[in-house]
């Protein structure tokens, strides 16, 4: 597995958010963390990508555990787009996307290498950002400084790329634009995704497998097919809801709060 999640447990000081987790990811696959608001889902992802220490349980990237590792070694791996970035001051977007290849360069490296060069290009190339590259990264829109910092993601090369709620602030085409690059990077080259997405059927669209988590706990993880149950929505997000075979896979139908005395989807 490229990301394994064993055991894993971690929060915030002394809190606990998120506990025994197991979870693994492939090459090439996405998965999709989704759940009600306060389940651990960005909790999880910061604890994959050693952002939080783990109380408990280790995080393996190729094998290894990520707390052992060098932090330039797991750079090179794995990239994080967090929900909301620090915008930088005075960068333009060629600037931005360039400090995606720190990883890569020796302290004393000023400038980049024809190597550098060649994978911040594609970066921008991959994102649609060639024609913003003089650009100040502040003068952007909503999706042009998403797809900006994508691009710095990508630029890193790596074979695990996580993104928290990347389709936050973004309008509807943004969004599917958005989630329509990741899906081609993933499926031509392979990159491995997980995601952390308040809109499940987003998640469903685009997904291989969905984890669903409830109170910090994995709920179920598996295909969209046999997560999407009536119990499953009913005992996550507490409502009934209507499953639809739609042109893009399944959908849900929210229909109501669930009724907490009623034993029907029991």
């Amino acid at each position: 597995m490229l990301l394994e999640a064993q055991q894993l447990a971690g929060g915030y000081e002394k809190s606990r958010i998120v506990n025994d987790v197991h979870l693994a990811l492939q090459s090439g696959e996405w998965l999709s963390l989704v759940g009600a608001n306060g389940s651990g889902k960005s909790t999880l992802l910061k604890l994959l990508s050693r952002i939080l220490p783990t109380q408990q349980g280790v995080v393996l990237l190729d094998g290894k555990d990520i707390h052992r590792q060098p932090a330039t070694a797991i750079a090179q791996m794995l990239a994080l787009l967090p929900q909301q970035q620090m915008i930088p001051s005075g960068l333009n977007v060629r600037q931005l996307v360039s400090l995606g290849r720190t990883p890569y360069q020796s302290w004393w490296q000023w400038e980049l290498s024809a190597e550098d060069r060649q994978s911040v290009d594609l970066a921008l190339e991959q994102t649609q950002m060639q024609d913003f590259c003089d650009r100040p990264v502040e003068e952007l829109s909503g999706g042009e400084r998403q797809r900006a910092f994508l691009a710095m993601a990508l630029a890193q090369d790596p074979k695990v790329l996580l993104l928290d709620e990347p389709t936050t602030y973004l309008d509807l085409r943004y969004q599917l634009e958005l989630l329509e690059l990741l899906k081609h990077l993933n499926q031509q080259q392979g990159l491995a995704i997980i995601t952390v997405l308040h809109d499940v059927n987003l998640a469903v669209r685009y997904s291989d497998r969905l984890a669903m988590l409830k109170q910090g706990h994995l709920h179920v993880i598996g295909s969209p097919k046999t997560v999407l149950t009536p119990a499953n929505l009913a005992d996550v997000f507490g409502i009934t809801a209507a499953v639809l075979d739609t042109p893009v896979g399944l959908q849900i139908c929210p229909l109501a709060p669930v009724d907490t005395h009623s034993s029907v989807l029991r």
